[in-house]
């Protein structure tokens, strides 16, 4: 799969300390988005689920992980090797929640056995493209035409009292490759 950044803690995209991952290629294109960078895909991104769970079981092994949170680029455009990583990062936390670009019914009208194996496993899903003039400050989502669905009944309490109580925040992690800002951006951030 086409992994650009594995980051911990993130704690500004969903409740409590998670583990996010960030996926390369995105066809979208949408204006303004907050990660052109990882609109193409490459192969200096390209590493093994294995691997992937390899480094997610090293953070876990040391540090707490409250839930995940996938982003991209278009994380549906890797609906194969996204739905095996679910599998197994499920043992470490069922709170998943998921960036895409599309609508929830276009990808279950996709009827994909990969597609619906992530719905599946995802606890939250936030849906829609990202439209510039719609960047309000809405939590956790870049534009307000964006959904929120909880996916997973036994989440809907947690992420019910965090949706009441939070708000978007960025955070920043200094990397190899200088500075990376987490969270939801408003509208024009370069």
């Amino acid at each position: 799969m086409n992994v650009a950044r594995i980051l911990y803690p993130v704690e500004v995209l969903g409740p409590g300390k998670r583990i996010g991952i960030w996926l390369c290629g995105c066809r979208r294109g949408c204006r303004g988005c907050s990660n052109p960078e990882l609109r193409e895909p490459g192969d200096e991104y390209e590493v093994g689920v294995d691997r992937v769970f390899e480094l997610i079981e090293r953070i876990a092994a040391s540090h707490e992980v409250e839930g995940f949170t996938i982003s991209g680029g278009e994380p549906m455009e890797q609906a194969e090797e996204l739905s095996a990583l679910l599998h197994r990062i499920r043992a470490v936390s069922e709170d998943i929640l998921i960036y895409t670009g599309f609508r929830l019914e276009e990808l279950q009208d996709r009827k994909d056995v990969f597609t619906d194996a992530v719905l599946r496993a995802a606890a939250v899903l936030i849906d829609g493209e990202y439209i510039e003039e719609k960047n309000t400050d809405v939590l956790l989502r870049g534009s307000s035409n964006q959904r929120i669905h909880i996916l997973n009944p036994a989440l809907e309490g947690k992420y019910r009292a965090y949706l009441e109580t939070a708000h978007n925040q960025i955070q920043n992690f200094i990397t190899s490759d200088g500075v990376v800002s987490v969270g939801i951006h408003r509208q024009g951030f370069t």
